[in-house]
Parts: C-alpha cells; structure tokens; sequence
C-alpha cells in the first residue's frame, strides 16, 4: 500500500513532420528587409495614413485630371452660364433653385451674380493652389537643405551668419510683407493701364513664400547635422580624406531624409493654406484664374443669401489640410516609430 504518490507532469514532444523534416521555426517578418521596406510595412499597418494617403492621391488626380472632367462634365470654370441662360439668377443675381441652384446640370450650382458653375471652379482651384504650393515646397526644401547643412557642417563664421539670417527671417511679418509688397511688385513690372499678368502673380507668390518659409527646415536640418559631424563614420570619412562634398553627399545627407520627407509633407498642405489666405485678402491669383481663396472671399460676401457657395470650398480645403497633416503623421511615425505618441 502506498502512504502517497507524486504525480509526474509530461510535456509533450513537438510534432515530427510526416515528411521527417525538422518543424520550421517563424522568422520575423523584419528580419532582411531595408530601411524603406520596414517603413513601408509599418506605414501599410496604419489605417490612418492608408485613408489619408487615398484621399490626398484622390486631390492630386482631380489637379491632374481637371481638363478631363471639364470634357466629361461639359461645363468649364470661366463661361458665365447664369447670365448667358436665362431662369438661372433672379432679378438679384442669386440662383433660382434651391440649395444654390444645385441640380443634375449644375451639381454644386452656380455662383451669384456671375452664374459660373461652382463645381468646376472648385477643381480647377485645386489645380491652381497645388501647382503654388508643391513649387513652393520644392524650392523651400531645396534651399532648406542647402542652409541648414552648410551651416550645420561649415561651424564657425558661416553658421553663426546663417543663423543669424535664419533668426531674421522667422521673425519676419511674412504675411504683411507680402501684402505690402505685391503692389510694388505690380507697379514695377505693370504700367497702370495694362492689366497684372497670371503668370506674375503666380511667380511672385511662389518666390515670396519661399523667400519666407526656407528658413524653418533649414533650422531643422542645422541642428540634425551638427550632432551628425562629431560622430564616428563622419570621422571615419574625414580620416580616409574624403572631401566636404563626397561627406556631406555620402554621410549626412543620407541620413537627413527622413526628417526632410517628414518636413515637406508637413509643409506642402502649410503652402497651399498660405495661397488661399493670401488670394483671400486680395494679393493672390488674380481673376479669371479659379482660387480657392478667391472663393472663399466671395462666399462671405454671398452667404446671408447663399450659404452653399461657402461651404463647398471651406470643406474641401479643411478636409485637404486635416488628409496631409494626418499622412504626416503617420509618415514620421513610419520612419520613426520611438517618436509615436
């Protein structure tokens, strides 16, 4: 007879594999891919930025695409259907049917007074505020760039100068600059009696945004460098007598893309909120160019008797703005995944 029993426990043996093959052990997923590749995964497992991301693409192909919907659409921003279609505005220049004259011809109706259709001067204004803004992001990090490593990299003399201008321009009104100066623009290059040319407009706005908005990524960009050249393979690089250029090309920058990329997305949606807001207080693009901020100056002046025609562009620049800021974020959280709150 037994006083007492100790019970054993048996852990069961991995299955063998029918065909006699060792069972396969599961390799992360990160295991060989590179830097972009990771990125990439990460930035796919957001759903966020995935939603985001579509409907940034989907602005972009509208921008791109606008002379195809015009042919689709059959209609255009410019003709004045209002005053060329009698029954369309009332005696006081508003659209006669309901909800701003919205219906299966006009599907965001037409504007007041001058009956153009609404719809398309809405594409046709993403068209234009892109086109501003993405030359203005180019310019802007691309001098960005330049700054912020000369500096970061040179030391001494040239970084405290550049620094100095770098302090200059972020404390600068730019806005009111830029209200000021375009007048003087136009009577430079503008007799009085001629009219301001689209494409001066245009190349002055793009030139005083960027003349303004460098400064930020080239701050960025100073300090990223200057705790990159004390490190190891910068060191490492001089030794073997590499060139300023072949170091700054081959060691730093590579190095700097994520925080460039980060600031370009973050900016571009900056510069087209810019361009409304200077077409708002009159400095922008000029008519008969279709503006978003134009269009939203006139929607403050129509909106006691037609809310709608301010509703369209207020919503499709906030739901722009709120895309990109949103893709940002998700694109620095990609790169960097210690930075996600």
């Amino acid at each position: 007879m037994l006083v007492g029993s100790a019970r054993t426990m048996t852990i069961p043996a991995p299955a063998a594999s029918t065909t006699g093959e060792p069972p396969a052990v599961k390799t992360p997923e990160t295991v060989g891919r590179s830097p972009g590749q990771l990125m990439w995964l990460r930035f796919r497992r957001d759903p966020t930025g995935i939603a985001s991301a579509g409907v940034v693409i989907f602005f972009f192909l509208v921008a791109i695409l606008a002379p195809v919907i015009s042919w689709l659409y059959g209609k255009d921003p410019y003709t004045l259907y209002g005053q060329d279609t009698p029954g369309l505005l009332n005696d006081f220049g508003y659209p006669v049917l309901p909800n701003g004259g919205m219906s299966s011809d006009f599907w965001f109706g037409i504007e007041p007074n001058l009956g153009r259709d609404v719809f398309m001067q809405l594409v046709y204004g993403i068209r234009t505020s892109l086109l501003i803004a993405m030359v203005s992001t180019l310019l802007i990090s691309m001098i960005g760039i330049v700054m912020g490593i000369v500096a970061g990299y040179a030391g001494g003399r040239t970084d405290y100068f550049i620094g100095r201008l770098i302090d200059i321009v972020l404390s600068f009104p730019s806005t009111l600059f830029i209200i000021a100066f375009m007048p003087v623009v136009e009577n430079l290059f503008v007799s009085p009696d001629e009219e301001t040319p689209v494409w001066l407009r245009a190349v002055t706005l793009i030139t005083l945004l960027t003349a303004f908005g460098w400064a930020g990524i080239a701050r960025l960009l100073r300090g990223q460098v200057l705790s990159m050249r004390e490190r190891e393979f910068v060191e490492a690089a001089k030794v073997t007598g590499a060139s300023p250029a072949r170091i700054i090309f081959k060691e730093l920058l590579p190095n700097l893309w994520t925080p460039i990329l980060i600031q370009s997305t973050l900016l571009l949606p900056a510069m087209v909120t810019a361009e409304a807001a200077l077409s708002f207080l009159g400095v922008g693009m000029i008519e008969p160019i279709p503006d978003w901020g134009r269009m939203f100056l006139r929607g403050t002046q129509v909106y006691q008797n037609d809310i709608t025609f301010l509703i369209f562009p207020g919503a499709a620049l906030l739901i722009f703005v709120i895309a990109f800021n949103l893709l940002g974020d998700s694109v620095r959280d990609a790169f960097d995944p210690k930075l996600k709150r």
